[in-house]
């Protein structure tokens, strides 16, 4: 436990975290399983959670979820972030531009979360929803936000945690992902070939703040039969003029190139 800390309230909110890693229910058992704390401990504080509305029980499933009270805490997030409702009409003149599924995301330690997605017309499309957690190696716009991280804090991000591959193109070796992470941050883009889902390719840019730190990362999402390099050229060309007033408009300012000619 955190020096200073409450003991119950760093245990409700190691439950949250463990439900929040978790998309499929958990039942009490794999609860105490996954973090040991006495059973009536336990109880005691799932009765709470579930009482205020930050998770909801299944009697049929016997099994705990997220509850409401976390999507308004996720929602007011965005919201005091000034994400979503700058980013939304940004992402639909890019989908009117190229008409493709166009979304937005943050990074939760080695996840990537999908705050916004304005849908394309085509037939063919990603099925994908806001609010879905996606391993952050394995997509593009992961990859533009773990690339804007600090080496330190990326190596403690991926200490002690395997790499699943999820498709034959994802990648798993630590060492590369770092090397390839290198070549998003010098580029300024990352493409996602096929990584996550066979037969759809991604085109992923950063969002900055204020003080020059990645907040989001955007990204088009193209079926691989449709991912001409023409196609590729106008996705980045749209997302990069997109992603340049978002980060505008949340304050950042490019770093003044120092001229040192003639310095003494």
């Amino acid at each position: 436990m955190t020096k200073g800390a409450v003991k119950s309230a760093e245990r409700t909110l190691a439950i949250l975290e463990l439900m929040t890693r978790h998309e499929q229910p958990l039942t009490f058992t794999e609860i105490a399983q996954a973090l040991r704390y006495p059973r009536s401990s336990l109880h005691g504080l799932l009765r709470t959670l579930v009482e205020r509305g930050w998770a909801d029980f299944d009697a049929d499933q016997r099994a705990y979820t997220l509850g409401i009270r976390t999507l308004e805490a996720g929602n007011a997030y965005t919201r005091a972030l000034g994400l979503v409702e700058r980013a939304v009409p940004l992402m639909e003149k890019i989908r009117d531009g190229i008409d493709e599924t166009v979304q937005l995301a943050v990074l939760d330690g080695l996840h990537n979360v999908y705050v916004a997605k304005v849908d394309g017309r085509q037939t063919l499309t990603l099925a994908s929803e806001v609010g879905r957690r996606l391993p952050a190696y394995a997509t593009g716009v992961g990859k533009v936000l773990l690339a804007g991280l600090g080496q330190e804090e990326l190596d403690a991000r991926l200490a002690g945690t395997p790499l699943q591959p999820i498709t034959s193109h994802t990648i798993t070796d630590k060492a590369l992902l770092r090397e390839h992470l290198q070549h998003v941050r010098r580029r300024g883009f990352c493409i996602d070939n096929e990584e996550y889902t066979m037969g759809i390719r991604c085109v992923a840019v950063p969002i900055f703040d204020y003080s020059r730190r990645v907040v989001a990362a955007m990204s088009v999402s193209v079926p691989a039969i449709r991912f001409t390099p023409a196609h590729r050229e106008r996705a980045h060309m749209l997302l990069s003029g997109a992603a340049q007033r978002m980060s505008e408009a949340l304050g950042y300012r490019p770093a003044r190139a120092v001229d040192v000619r003639g310095a003494q």
